[in-house]
């Protein structure tokens, strides 16, 4: 049964994509043609997967995980991956893109006022009515007049759309369905921050594979190909004013539980819920970030750290702190002082002070 799984969660690069077959007819998507394909992972994936991800064995994902992305990968849906702080739900985005070379992770973190735009594209409208305001005044002297016989010099407010595609940038959703031959991983983080309309909002671009940008949509007859920068931060162009995926891009939305989503956007996401980490799991974490021996070492603090009383909400980030603190400082864990520092770093992130 595990021959079927793409993506194993080694932590080891390899070329199974290659092996992944065709979308289901319902899932295919026409884009095109493909934009170049994007930039390997950047610090901010090495940090999150750790410096010795390739001999942390334990730090893995469960077999459960591994079926769940692989039902995602296969079927072009969503992944809405739910769990506690510090559960390791974006770092599954991560996990994925570097064990299958699919290059930079795209990232969209959600607050309370994200709306679907923010997440498609921005247009600066304001920085493109300053520009042409100084381009007339620059122009040509105030006080020289206008000459008839003399050809107009050549600028972006010439060219066909007046230059717009400079003031449109795409967003990390936006981006992440840009025609490309491989699927792109796009981390939505911590949907359950949105306000109440986001999740339903998001429906139509999940299922369709792509959007329209007005602004660029109005030109389509007198500039059918505009060229824009995307969220990797190239020149990428824009058919027509509309964007349509060719390969469904892999996409984690992630929520700490803390309300529910509508019914509509459930069925069209594969659903996972992640454990509270375990012993092992906390192990291998360690594993991955920390020298040789750490787990060992710190075991003690692990064990408190495991400790928690009923309803008490602890992320994996406060144990990390607590042993690179400890490290640094050259304590013994036991030590009395390092044990009231390390207690007050990994109180519980519930309770009151």
């Amino acid at each position: 049964m595990s021959e079927w799984l793409i993506y194993r969660g080694t932590g080891a690069p390899h070329d199974g994509m290659e092996r992944l077959p065709e979308p289901p007819p319902w899932r295919e998507f026409d884009g095109g043609p493909p934009v170049p394909p994007p930039a390997a992972l950047e610090p901010s994936s090495e940090r999150r997967l750790g410096q010795r991800r390739r001999e942390a064995s334990h730090h893995r994902p469960s077999t459960r995980e591994c079926e769940m992305v692989n039902a995602a990968l296969y079927l072009r849906r969503p992944l809405l991956v739910t769990g506690q702080a510090g559960s390791g739900k974006s770092t599954l985005a991560h996990s994925v893109a570097y064990e299958l070379g699919l290059g930079r992770v795209l990232t969209w973190p959600i607050v309370s006022r994200s709306t679907l735009r923010d997440g498609l594209y921005a247009y600066d409208a304001i920085g493109r009515l300053q520009d042409a305001q100084l381009e007339r005044a620059t122009r040509r002297p105030a006080a020289d007049p206008p000459d008839a016989a003399s050809p107009a010099r050549a600028d972006a407010a010439d060219e066909p759309g007046g230059g717009i595609g400079r003031y449109i940038r795409l967003g990390p959703l936006g981006t992440a369905l840009l025609p490309s031959a491989r699927p792109r991983v796009l981390l939505v983080d911590e949907l359950d921050k949105s306000d109440i309309d986001l999740p339903n909002d998001l429906l139509h671009v999940l299922e369709e594979g792509e959007f329209t940008i007005p602004e660029l949509e109005r030109i389509a007859d007198r500039a059918p190909v505009v060229e824009v920068l995307s969220d990797d931060g190239t020149k990428v162009p824009v058919r027509g004013g509309r964007v349509r995926c060719g390969a469904f891009p892999f996409i984690v939305l992630t929520s700490n539980g803390e309300r529910e989503f509508p019914a509509p956007l459930r069925r069209r996401c594969i659903e996972l819920q992640l454990p509270v980490p375990d012993r092992a799991r906390l192990t291998g974490m360690v594993r991955a970030h920390f020298p040789e021996g750490d787990d060992e070492r710190f075991g003690e603090l692990i064990d408190r750290f495991l400790a928690a009383g009923a309803g008490d909400v602890r992320a994996v980030d406060q144990l990390l702190n607590a042993i690179e603190l400890t490290r640094q400082a050259d304590w013994d864990p036991a030590d009395g002082s390092a044990r009231r520092v390390t207690e007050e770093l990994m109180r519980p992130i519930n309770r009151p002070r």
